[in-house]
């Protein structure tokens, strides 16, 4: 079993800037991909960022020089450090693993950015 536990989402106005956490915890592999994906109401769930376990890393466009991923591989905890935020990055915010070609989801964060 895996658990992941998503913390630092909140109420930024824009221009502010948030850091996401997501501890994994339970059968971790030392081989995978990490990474977010959010949601915001009435749109699909889509990627962020992901990293790969040799901090290999991919972005949205929509995120490219604002927000940065990384990872502590000894703490299973991956990272989204969010600036310049804009009100079209709220959303709910998802933290993955995926090992073996298997998905697994935190329950999610919700960011909120005010105009």
């Amino acid at each position: 079993q895996v658990q992941l536990v998503e913390s630092g989402g909140g109420l930024v106005q824009a221009g502010g800037s948030l850091r996401l956490s997501c501890a994994a915890s339970g059968s971790i592999f030392s081989i995978n991909v990490m990474g977010w994906f959010r949601q915001a109401p009435g749109k699909q769930r889509e990627l962020v960022a992901t990293i790969i376990s040799g901090g290999g890393t991919n972005y949205a466009d929509s995120v490219k020089g604002r927000f940065t991923i990384s990872r502590d591989n000894d703490k299973n905890t991956v990272y989204l450090q969010m600036n310049s935020l804009k009100p079209e990055d709220t959303a709910v915010y998802y933290c993955l693993l995926n090992q073996w070609s298997r998905n697994y989801w935190g329950q999610g964060t919700q960011v909120t950015v005010s105009s």
